[in-house]
């Protein structure tokens, strides 16, 4: 009889990377959280801070301190290392720097037979998950980013403010880009199911006039919002990424917005973006293809073009 357990990763321990390792430890998400980072001190000062919280939770998950070398039976490793965006910078400027740590990081992972799935955090997210998906050589539902994940979550809370709902009733998507780019297929949000649309000509003295293009604008600058207060942004971002694990780890089939490989899918080849994904063990098993109105998907296929240029600069 042979029984598996389930393993994770987290190369960088930062805030996000010591984050995501809290939230899987918290939820009890897995069986075994590894911490790596280029300095072995730091990743074993995060084991023994995290294994002193065990105490007080509901399940014993096992947390080591590791190296690359040891991620040859990992499930999910996790990248979060890479170059944070100095005050005026944005996402992009980080793009050959963070290319350069990832490229540090896949090759030794996957010296050590690592044939698990990446999910890379590092920003810029869609150019780094589609870098580490050519430098690691693995099947693209192998190599995920977290794309457009956080960018939906803000947004469904933004219209759930709007229209005094759960959050958790507001089904929408923020797509392309997870940056200033990214777009917004309105006609597909609906709340509990009724169109979005509809909510608003329903509700005229409850929601008033809504502004879409400021929702859009204000949901690619809530991160920014963060940054400017406290310098940095990890809550929000490890939970979705604790998420987007537990979708595969259980084998959950749940739709997420994560960053993907496209080949066809809304009429693009060859590029990462953030669109709605089915999550299972396989990674990211397929693409939900939703339909969009003609200027939609024009907007769309504009954040991908942005997405591909850049990208260009680091995998040509």
């Amino acid at each position: 009889m042979k029984m598996t357990k389930k393993k994770v990763a987290i190369v960088g321990c930062g805030l996000v990377g010591s984050t995501t390792a809290f939230s899987l430890v918290t939820q009890g998400a897995c069986d075994e959280v590894m911490m790596v980072d280029l300095n072995p001190e730091r990743a074993i000062g995060e084991m023994r801070d995290l294994k002193d919280a065990i105490e007080y939770l509901g399940r014993n998950v096992k947390i080591t301190s590791g190296t690359y070398a040891d991620c040859g039976d990992i499930d999910i490793v996790v990248i979060t290392a890479g170059a944070p965006p100095k005050k005026g910078q944005s996402r992009l400027d980080t793009l050959e720097l963070s290319a350069k740590i990832c490229k540090s990081i896949v090759g030794p992972i996957m010296e050590s037979g690592f044939d698990g799935i990446f999910i890379v955090v590092s920003n810029p997210v869609d150019m780094m998950a589609h870098y580490v998906q050519k430098l690691s050589g693995l099947p693209k539902n192998q190599v995920i980013g977290t794309g457009t994940a956080i960018d939906s979550a803000r947004l469904k809370d933004f219209i759930a403010q709007l229209v005094k709902v759960d959050p958790r009733s507001v089904y929408a998507y923020s797509m392309g880009e997870h940056g200033d780019s990214q777009m917004v297929p309105w006609s597909c949000v609906t709340i509990a199911g009724k169109p979005f649309f509809d909510v608003i000509a329903d509700n005229k003295e409850l929601v008033g006039d809504v502004d879409l293009e400021e929702l859009v604008a204000k949901t690619a600058r809530e991160g920014w919002e963060i940054y400017n207060r406290k310098g940095t942004t990890y809550y929000g971002i490890a939970t979705a990424c604790a998420g987007i694990i537990k979708a595969i780890l259980n084998d959950e089939n749940r739709i997420i917005p994560v960053s993907t490989l496209l080949t066809g899918e809304y009429g693009e080849k060859d590029v990462y973006a953030g669109v709605p994904v089915i999550l299972n063990r396989s990674g990211a098993s397929d693409v939900l293809e939703i339909h969009m109105t003609p200027r939609e998907l024009a907007r769309f296929k504009e954040s991908c073009a942005v997405i591909r240029e850049y990208t260009a600069r680091i995998t040509d």
